[in-house]
C-alpha cells in the first residue's frame, strides 16, 4: 500500500492557486507589517507556504513585484466620476490618497521612486490630467498642476512616515521631550511651538487639509490665466 502524504491528503481547493494577485497582495500585507525592506522574494513565498521558485512563474523579480504593489495601491484612490467641479474633484483625489497612504505609509516612497506605471497607475494619471484639461488648464499648466498636488500629497505622506517611524511616542510626547533641550531663553520660537502643541495636540488632518486648500487656491489663479490665454489666442 502506498504511503499517504500530506499533499495526497490536502482535499482540492483547500488553497487558492498561486497567482500574480496573491503574490501582491502579501508583499503588500509584509510591507504594510515591517516595510518594504523586509520585502524579499523568499518572505512573500513564505508568506504564501510556497517555494520562492514558484514565484518567478508570475512574477519576473521584485522589481516587478514593487510596481505591482504600486498599481494595487493606486487601484484603492477614489477618482469620483460624478463631480464636475475640478477642485472638488481634486481635493476628493488628494484626501482619498492621504487616507490611503495612511493604511500603507510605505506608499508614498515608492511612488515617487518607481519608474513603471500598470493599468491602474496609468488610468489614475489620464483622469487626473483629464479633469484638468476638462477644467481648462493649458496642456503646459495641466501636467504642472498635477506635479504640484502629488509632491504634497507623496511629500505630506513621507513625512508623516518619518515621523512615526521614530519610535511609540505621540506628538504631544514628542513636543514635551523636545522641551527638554530647547530651553526658551535660547530657542524662543521654538520653545513656544512645542508648548502650543501640547497644549493642543497634532492634527495631522487638519494639517493636510490647510496645506491642501492653499495649493488648491493658488492653481484656481494658474486656471484663471490658463482660460485667459485660451481666449486671447482664440
Amino acid at each position: 500500500m502506498p504511503r499517504t502524504t500530506r499533499k495526497d491528503t490536502e482535499q482540492p481547493g483547500s488553497r487558492p492557486p498561486l497567482s500574480r494577485n496573491r503574490i501582491l497582495a502579501a508583499a503588500v500585507e509584509i510591507a504594510d507589517e515591517r516595510g518594504v525592506s523586509a520585502l524579499t522574494m523568499r518572505e512573500v513565498a513564505s508568506r504564501l507556504g510556497v517555494e520562492a521558485m514558484s514565484l518567478y512563474n508570475h512574477v519576473s523579480n521584485k522589481d516587478d513585484i514593487l510596481d505591482g504593489m504600486v498599481d494595487l495601491v493606486a487601484e484603492q484612490f477614489d477618482l469620483p466620476q460624478d463631480v464636475d467641479d475640478w477642485r472638488e474633484a481634486m481635493r476628493r483625489r488628494a484626501v482619498s490618497a492621504h487616507e490611503v497612504f495612511g493604511r500603507h505609509p510605505w506608499a508614498p516612497m515608492l511612488f515617487d521612486s518607481r519608474g513603471s506605471s500598470g493599468p491602474s497607475g496609468l488610468r489614475y494619471f489620464d483622469w487626473v490630467l483629464g479633469v484638468l484639461l476638462r477644467a481648462g488648464f493649458s496642456i503646459d499648466a495641466a501636467p504642472r498642476a498635477f506635479s504640484l498636488l502629488d509632491s504634497y500629497i507623496y511629500g505630506f505622506g513621507i513625512q508623516q512616515f518619518n515621523f512615526s517611524a521614530g519610535g511609540d511616542e505621540s506628538p504631544e510626547e514628542r513636543a514635551e521631550a523636545i522641551l527638554e533641550y530647547i530651553p526658551a531663553e535660547t530657542y524662543p520660537y521654538l520653545h513656544q511651538m512645542a508648548s502650543h502643541a501640547m497644549q493642543i495636540g497634532y492634527d495631522a488632518e487638519a494639517d493636510f487639509d490647510f496645506g491642501l486648500e492653499i495649493i488648491l487656491d493658488g492653481l484656481d489663479r494658474i486656471l484663471a490665466e490658463s482660460r485667459s490665454g485660451s481666449s486671447v489666442s482664440g
